[in-house]
């Protein structure tokens, strides 16, 4: 476990980069519920409501997954949803992605409405209130990477809007 080192990168609206501790070299596949719950326990840190499982969203992400098979390359969608993205070298979950995404809250400032130090932008989009939808896709990419991506609706993120 400790011999296998594990690169994730996050990326959201504006495409930003992160690095997750090691885990385990298992490929791991989650699924629906599992994005789901991972979601909904961070959002209920910060009193939103719950997010449900969108199958437009997940075929969505899906489809978009399947075309960063041959590289792997951190690229957004440009699509109509919110959308947070991540790497992951040989395995990982949905709950150490969205938990991953959620540790962006420590350079949020929440007073003053903004991100302080470093991007927040993935945390923003996983607690964002007015979100009620989810659909998220892995697959693992020719060089062993895992890539995921989690599309969100409606979207958030809005810079004069406060998350929650």
């Amino acid at each position: 476990m400790a011999s296998s080192i594990i690169s994730l990168f996050a990326f959201c609206c504006v495409g930003l980069s992160l690095i997750l501790a090691p885990i385990s070299p298992t490929v791991a596949k989650s699924s629906p519920q599992d994005f789901v719950d991972a979601h909904n326990a961070i959002r209920a840190e910060y009193g939103v409501g719950p997010v449900t499982w969108n199958k437009t969203l997940a075929e969505y992400a899906q489809k978009y997954a399947e075309t960063r098979i041959a590289t792997c390359e951190m690229e957004h969608s440009m699509g109509p949803y919110g959308e947070n993205l991540a790497e992951a070298f040989e395995t990982t979950t949905a709950e150490l992605t969205v938990n991953y995404w959620a540790s962006e809250k420590k350079f949020y400032n929440h007073q003053a409405n903004k991100c302080v130090e470093e991007e927040c932008g993935h945390f923003l989009q996983v607690v964002w209130k007015d979100t009620t939808s989810i659909g998220c896709a892995e697959v693992k990419c020719n060089n062993n990477y895992i890539f995921t991506i989690c599309n969100y609706y409606p979207p958030g993120g809005y810079p004069d809007q406060l998350p929650y």
